[in-house]
This record gives C-alpha cells, sequence and structure tokens, in this order.
C-alpha cells in the first residue's frame, strides 16, 4: 500500500493539464514536503506505468529535463512537444509561461 506522501503525488501529478509542466521540487512541496523533490523523482519511476502518470510534464528546476538517458529524454521533449510546450535554445521550458499552480485548479 502506497504512503500519503506517494498519493497525494500521484493525485497531484494527475491534475496537470495537458501542455503544463511542474518541477520535482514544486510538486514534492504541494504534495507535503518541501524536500521531497527526490522522493518524487523514486515515486515517478516506480508508479508511472502502473497508474498511468503523465511523468513528463515533471521536469527539473530551471525547466530543464533531468533524465540521464538520451533517448528517455527525447521521448519526454517529444511528449511535451506534442502538447504545446516550447523549449528555448538551450533545451530549457519556460517556467513563467509552462509551470502549473495547483492552485489554479483543473482547467475546463
Amino acid at each position: 500500500m502506497a504512503g500519503i506522501f506517494t498519493e497525494s503525488v500521484c493525485s497531484l501529478l494527475s491534475g496537470v493539464p495537458s501542455g503544463r509542466v511542474v518541477t520535482y521540487g514544486f510538486l514534492a512541496a504541494a504534495a507535503g514536503s518541501p524536500r521531497g523533490a527526490r522522493q518524487v523523482v523514486r515515486i515517478l519511476h516506480t508508479q508511472s506505468r502502473a497508474r498511468n502518470l503523465p511523468w513528463h510534464r515533471v521536469v527539473a528546476a530551471g525547466g530543464r529535463i533531468a533524465l540521464n538517458n538520451p533517448q528517455a529524454a527525447d521521448l519526454q521533449r517529444e511528449k511535451l512537444r506534442s502538447e504545446g510546450v516550447e523549449f528555448d535554445t538551450k533545451g530549457q521550458v519556460d517556467l513563467n509561461l509552462y509551470i502549473w499552480d495547483f492552485s489554479e485548479g483543473v482547467p475546463n
């Protein structure tokens, strides 16, 4: 059985709409653990497939893709682009444009 933090992360991430992103740290803080970014990484690694989570909508601080595997990073970039998220010349997402603020609720 998953813990409260895991359930909260999965629930919050499921509510991030297409075309928006969150950072690992922002998601951790919203789920109740401001220092839990690494735990979010573990949760995504173990739960994304089983729960059909939109894992690709989570980026590192500064809007960069944090995946070390080039194929996985390309897949994440491709998925985000297909949702309308653009990358700058450094390969980063402009968080001022694309960050999802959980207080915004779920769009219609």
